[in-house]
């Protein structure tokens, strides 16, 4: 997860326990306390993200500080790579994946990030009330039903599955972007689903 510093969305969507608002979380174990932090933890959570020496999720995680690095590198480049699939297309992944996988945090967080590129909302509204009918374009269509089957039935995805994103219009780059997005959200929602939950606003 990678959270905006501030957004307010031009409207707000609730649908079956997932939202576009601003949450917070909060950890089950014990977070590092910044006054205790060693210099190499500091390190990490200073070049990590802008709000995670006010995180919970980043100031769990920095109990291992090489993994945090190591998540943060490998997670900005999959979402922030120049080039190849459009960074509201792979915010559009995460969401999916997310939405199937029931993390409310990351897909309020990726449903945000998704409206800023996006200039929109629709699709999200869309992903939140029935996921496997959303998508305004064909192209959108097929990024979320590929984003839903990798999620419910990795195992039984095939060349067909390839095939329906190349017919509309994705190339070899912009598929594995997509493969990628989706990825990382199967093992991010995991850590945000078994180590806290979500604060949803009143």
């Amino acid at each position: 997860m990678s959270t905006p510093a501030t957004f307010q969305p031009a409207t707000v969507i609730r649908s079956h326990g997932f939202t576009n608002e601003s949450l917070e979380w909060k950890a089950w174990l014990d977070v590092v306390q910044l006054g205790e932090a060693t210099p190499d933890q500091m390190a990490v959570l200073e070049e990590s993200h802008p709000k995670a020496k006010t995180s919970d999720y980043y100031l769990f995680l920095v109990h291992q500080p090489h993994i945090l690095r190591e998540r943060s590198t490998a997670f900005n480049a999959i979402m922030y790579a120049p080039g190849g699939l459009s960074r509201a297309e792979r915010e559009l992944g995460a969401t999916v994946v997310s939405r199937i996988n029931g993390c409310v945090y990351c897909g309020s967080v990726h449903a945000q990030r998704f409206e800023q590129l996006a200039k929109r909302s629709d699709t999200i509204a869309q992903v939140f009330e029935q996921p496997e009918t959303a998508g305004t374009t064909a192209r959108e269509k097929a990024i979320v039903q590929f984003s839903i089957k990798i999620t419910e039935q990795p195992a039984a995805l095939d060349a067909g599955d390839i095939d329906a994103l190349q017919a509309e219009g994705l190339n070899e780059g912009e598929i594995l972007d997509l493969l990628h997005s989706d990825a990382i959200f199967a093992w991010a929602n995991r850590l945000m689903l078994n180590l806290g939950e979500p604060l949803l606003p009143a």
